[in-house]
């Protein structure tokens, strides 16, 4: 199906805002962490400390403002949901429908996650659930805002040995986002000194919360070295639409980008602007590669009926 043609290209337009929203709403949870702002409001949800408006300070400041974020991402949602269920007897309108009714679903169990954890005070294991439910969001919020259906050419599905690999990567970038998220919660974030080794070694001592980091520095390594791979394993092919080549180097850059940051936050001690550009660039190489998978498999809103 294309969207276009279909006349939605309005809803197409709202997806893409909600999406840019939900990746916004990723990095300020993230800065929600880093500047220790998690219970700002206190343990109070949907209220700040008892209050709609309470006074600010600054950690009052940002978690406000992420709650205040998550319900505008919320709204989006909502407004995607009605457009499409209005006009879903329409056949080209059928795959939004279902596709803004599962995005409205996984933001209610990410809305839930982050009450319960305020509620238990900021538990590890809620808030990683918390940040893998938003990425679940942004996927399915990026698929609307892609928008055009790629297999309505012959070319645009990539060869299968190159999806199957995009795909991985797309599984192995949440991966490392989720154990980053777990790092940084279990306090683990100083436990490996030195890039690239940890404290000097291949195989450090054995201390869990060194062999938690570890994993996931191994882990972000295939990822970086699997992603700059990508767009030249797709040009070999020569195979590839128009859409799908230029996500491949935008994943590309982003996790070279994400190393680098990477580095730089170890080798200085965990600076808190580049933790939140860590955060940025790793939601930005799920993204990417989710995207080019989607595209590169020829897969379009024709595959959610």
């Amino acid at each position: 199906m294309n969207i276009e043609a279909s006349g939605a290209t309005g809803w197409r337009r709202l997806a893409a805002v909600a999406t840019v929203a939900t990746y916004l709403l990723i990095i300020l949870g993230g800065i929600v962490r880093i500047t220790g702002s998690g219970l700002g409001c206190g343990d109070d949800w949907p209220l700040c400390n008892g209050k709609l408006i309470p006074p600010m300070d600054l950690p009052t400041l940002i978690e406000y403002g992420h709650r205040l974020l998550a319900a505008g991402v919320g709204l989006l949602v909502v407004a995607l949901v009605i457009w499409a269920w209005r006009r879903r007897t329409e056949a080209p309108w059928r795959p939004l429908a279902r596709l803004s009714l599962w995005a409205l679903i996984v933001y209610a169990i990410q809305a839930m996650l982050g009450a319960v954890t305020v509620w238990l005070e900021l538990p590890p294991w809620s808030v990683v659930l918390h940040l893998g439910t938003a990425m679940a969001l942004l996927a399915l919020l990026l698929i609307g805002a892609l928008g055009r259906d790629p297999s309505s050419t012959s070319s645009a599905a990539g060869p299968s040995g190159h999806v199957r690999m995009a795909w991985l990567l797309t599984g192995l970038a949440a991966v490392v986002v989720l154990l980053g998220a777990l790092v940084a919660n279990l306090g683990a974030a100083s436990a490996c000194q030195g890039f690239p080794l940890c404290n000097g070694r291949w195989l450090p001592d054995p201390n869990w919360r060194i062999h938690l980091h570890w994993m996931h520095r191994l882990a972000a390594y295939v990822l970086v070295i699997g992603t700059v791979a990508l767009p030249w394993t797709m040009a070999r092919a020569r195979a590839g639409s128009g859409k799908g080549v230029p996500t491949a180097w935008l994943a590309a850059a982003a996790a070279v980008g994400q190393l680098v940051v990477a580095a730089a936050m170890v080798l200085q001690l965990l600076p808190d602007g580049l933790r939140a550009l860590h955060v940025a660039l790793g939601a930005a190489v799920f993204a990417a590669l989710f995207a080019h998978a989607w595209l590169a498999g020829g897969r379009g809103l024709d595959g959610l009926e």
